[in-house]
């Protein structure tokens, strides 16, 4: 089992920045990919950026959020990061943190951290 904690959540001015952090624990899969969704009211759960443990892989990003938002991890502290900076509202939602362990075909979620961008 894997289990994953996100923080860093919380409330930001349009313009602003945050920085989300997911922990991971656990049995975690060598092979895997990690990835940052985000799920608004009344919406699906779209993906934000995702990235391949050991950085073997391409970096994807929803085109709303590129030059804005930056995926990273640091493999030694099994965490991945979500830079966010120029903010805007529409950026409000939970963000959550996914991994996907790349051989069993299977999805480890974490809880979900707000974030709400508003002046």
């Amino acid at each position: 089992q894997v289990q994953l904690v996100e923080s860093g959540g919380g409330l930001a001015q349009p313009g602003g920045s945050l920085t989300l952090s997911c922990a991971a624990s656990g049995r975690i899969p060598t092979r895997n990919v990690m990835g940052w969704y985000r799920q608004a009211p009344g919406k699906q759960r779209d993906l934000v950026a995702m990235l391949p443990s050991g950085g073997g892989g391409d970096t994807n990003y929803a085109d709303s959020v590129k030059g804005r938002f930056t995926i990273s991890t640091d493999n030694a502290k099994n965490t991945v990061y979500l830079q966010m900076s120029n903010l805007k509202p529409e950026d409000t939602a939970i963000y959550y943190c996914r991994m996907r362990d790349s051989v069993r075909k299977f999805d480890y979620w974490g809880q979900g951290t707000q974030v709400t961008v508003s002046s």
